[in-house]
């Protein structure tokens, strides 16, 4: 219940906030991103400069009061249900134990938002880990008129492509609990890679602001939906 009510305080929190007006006043951060720090050797500190930016985006562009300086979470802590987005990402192997799974289950169940980007080698590795936490569920594409991609910023087209790999188009994947989204799976895009610092991968400042504006998207419909 504890944990369950960690969430609640942090969306309300949230619901306060006029999401179409810059934060006009420096206040003190109220809340952080977070990020999944997983098993299996994948490279789950991946993109060390993405939520930052990512936090600054959406505090200026929604009026969300994020601490740029971002929380690092293990998939079986309790310190999970602090943080109401959490980001996972990396290049390859990803391994959730038992009690990884049951943990990450409840999280996503007592309202957490999970989102995962394949920083290009993961999606064989997260798919498995994934099931692991809903045996039950199966990662479903998301229409282009979902409202993931219809908030503040609108993708007709549905989630952006950021960087080429294997010349596949990008998907955006989910899996629902009811009626609710939990966790979003960014695939063949990598977002992550074009929220980092501008001199990292050199991306065109136009593809940095598309991927940015998805972040905000999804962090606008995890607390709003």
């Amino acid at each position: 219940m504890r944990n369950i009510l960690l969430i609640t305080l942090s969306l309300i929190g949230f619901s306060f906030i006029t999401l179409n007006e810059p934060r006009q006043l420096v206040e003190k951060p109220t809340m952080k991103l977070a990020l999944l720090k997983y098993s299996g050797g994948g490279d789950w500190y991946s993109n060390p400069t993405a939520l930052p930016n990512l936090a600054k985006f959406c505090n200026e562009k929604l009026g969300t009061n994020f601490d740029p300086d971002y929380a690092t979470v293990e998939v079986g802590s309790a310190d999970l249900f602090n943080y109401p987005f959490v980001h996972m990402t990396g290049h390859g192997n990803v391994v959730f134990s038992d009690t990884d799974a049951e943990n990450l289950r409840l999280y996503l169940l007592a309202g957490g938002f999970l989102h995962i980007d394949d920083n290009y080698g993961m999606d064989p590795f997260v798919r498995t880990a994934m099931k692991k936490v809903f045996p039950e569920k199966e990662f479903i594409e998301l229409p282009f008129s979902h409202g993931v991609y219809r908030q503040k910023y609108e993708f007709k087209n549905g989630l952006p492509k950021i960087h080429e790999h294997d010349k596949k188009s990008a998907q955006g994947f989910g899996i629902m609990w009811e009626d609710r989204l939990v966790c979003f799976y960014s695939y063949e895009s990598d977002l992550g890679d074009g929220w980092e610092d501008q001199d990292v991968h050199r991306d065109p400042e136009e593809v940095r602001q598309k991927a940015l504006k998805m972040g905000a998207n999804l962090v606008q419909f995890a607390f709003e939906q």
